[in-house]
């Protein structure tokens, strides 16, 4: 299985980016696709889930209304388009696949596959 996460760069705020991550090996629509990012100095921290079932998408507190997880299960991919992007955001972002519960989807542990990670910049 790999994952190969994209589309990461230098953004002023404000600014847009679209992050790609591309499964092979696997089946993604049989797996729940999350984003992840770590700050420098800080813990990795979940952003965003595409479940499998149900199409329902959940998002952590500080990037509801800006961003949003979809998933083309025909191209194998997933995506993370992020808007009106800040300071805050710069990190590293992470996919993962997995299948968690409500009540555990920010949690790593209940990921079993990961790609390797696309940095984001935002700087003015």
């Amino acid at each position: 299985v790999q994952l190969q996460a994209s589309g990461g760069g230098l953004v002023e705020p404000g600014q847009s980016l679209r992050l790609s991550c591309a499964a092979s090996g696997v089946t993604l629509n049989s797996y729940g696709v999350a984003w992840f990012r770590q700050a420098p100095g800080k813990e990795r921290e979940g952003v965003a889930i595409s479940r499998s079932a149900g199409g329902m998408r959940w998002y952590t507190d500080s990037v509801k209304g800006r961003f949003t997880v979809s998933r083309d299960n025909a191209k194998n991919t997933a995506y993370l388009e992020m808007n009106s992007l800040k300071v805050d955001d710069t990190a590293v972002y992470y996919c993962a696949l997995g299948n968690p519960i409500l009540s555990t989807w920010r949690d790593s542990r209940a990921y079993r596959h990961w790609g390797q990670g696309t940095l984001v910049t935002v700087s003015s």
